[in-house]
């Protein structure tokens, strides 16, 4: 029996998620330790309360954990002033995107969104059997007004990250006000903003307004807004994300949710992690100054930066990404090359990291770019 006739074609053709490249295997292909700034992870780890949390979490992993994350929506709901139905809790923002598709997206539906954004908008989008749409961007950000001019009648969501990832551009809340009000009543725009401490630290010091995302949810618009623990809390590893959105929309996404998707440890040190704003103080600090150190550094070297608002930098080179990371890696780097799906043979993206990572990275880029000049 061929199985592989059971399998829709748009599942037979779906790429999957190729992640950042770990410790463990960029070590064994260079042969030296290595420092990972490649997937917008925290430098400092995870806020010590949330780690003591999660070790006493551990002893109760053989029961069941809660399917709601009551507690945890709770303690959300009073920290943004939302109640609690508007908001779910998934197994990170990633699985949220995958819920809204299947929800939402069907064969002959369409989603918009731009190039060189997040990659799990396509591969969302295509295994729940609907067409993405992808448009150009205008200085490394979305064109909002050619996003709007691509929805149709059978468009049903737009994916819009801000801060973008990988570019790491904002769209402001003067921006965001004017486009939203243009968006036809079919169609659910999902703000994802997984690097929303980073931006809203960043927005401050520059005198700017970030974002108004969540007056939108509470004046009933079809808003979907998506955060996350991974980044600015630290806690990738245990999965943790959260969305805002229309009560009944949210009703919907949750019967699709995995059951018990969200561990008792996961819980735990989400709940943590949201009263320890020391932590998060400190994160966001050492982000701004390593930001700022990076982009110095590295465009005094001859690379074209683009001005972040995340955790992160993107980087343009005049060679192949991947070449040039696999150079980086001897060096002990480890950075993420935006090849494939990401849309940008020639770019690389940086994690900012603690400042003695940033000077390993600094001198590493030297190294790689000189070596760069030699093979020319």
């Amino acid at each position: 029996m061929n199985l592989e006739k059971l399998i829709p074609h748009h599942i037979r053709t779906l790429g999957g998620y190729a992640p950042g490249k770990s410790h463990k295997q960029a070590e064994r292909e260079s042969g030296v330790p290595c420092e990972k700034m490649a997937s917008n992870e925290n430098p400092f780890g995870p806020s010590p309360r949330a780690t003591e949390a999660m070790r006493e979490a551990a002893g109760r992993v053989h029961l069941y954990p809660e399917n709601d994350a009551p507690e945890l929506r709770a303690a959300l709901a009073a920290r943004h002033n939302m109640e609690p139905e508007h908001i779910l809790v998934t197994c990170g923002s990633t699985q949220f995107l995958d819920l809204v598709a299947r929800t939402l997206l069907a064969p002959g539906l369409n989603a918009v969104t731009s190039e060189r954004s997040f990659i799990v908008y396509p591969i969302a989008t295509k295994a729940a059997g609907g067409t993405l749409k992808q448009l150009p961007m205008v200085s490394d950000t979305f064109d909002l007004d050619a996003i709007l001019s691509a929805i149709d009648e059978n468009t049903r969501l737009v994916f819009i990250a801000n801060p973008n990832n990988p570019t790491g551009t904002l769209i402001d809340s003067t921006a965001m006000d004017r486009f939203i009000a243009r968006v036809p009543d079919h169609v659910l725009v999902v703000l994802d903003e997984a690097y929303y401490e980073f931006a809203d630290h960043f927005a401050k010091a520059r005198g700017r307004e970030y974002s108004r995302s969540l007056d939108y949810v509470r004046e009933g618009r079809n808003v979907l807004v998506l955060r996350t623990f991974s980044k600015a809390q630290g806690l990738a590893g245990v999965r943790v994300g959260y969305g805002f959105g229309p009560i009944e929309l949210m009703q919907y996404f949750a019967r699709v949710r995995v059951a018990f998707s969200i561990s008792e440890v996961a819980q735990a040190g989400a709940l943590a992690a949201l009263e320890d704003q020391d932590h998060i103080r400190r994160t966001l600090e050492n982000n701004a100054a390593g930001a700022a150190y990076l982009t110095a550094k590295l465009s005094a070297m001859g690379v074209r930066v683009v001005p972040t608002w995340s955790n992160f930098l993107y980087v343009e080179l005049s060679e192949g990404a991947s070449e040039f990371a696999k150079r980086l890696q001897c060096e002990g780097l480890i950075v993420r090359p935006l090849t494939g799906s990401w849309g940008a043979p020639n770019a690389i993206r940086i994690t900012v990291g603690t400042p003695e990572q940033n000077e390993k990275l600094v001198a590493a880029m030297a190294k790689a770019l000189e070596s760069a000049t030699v093979l020319k």
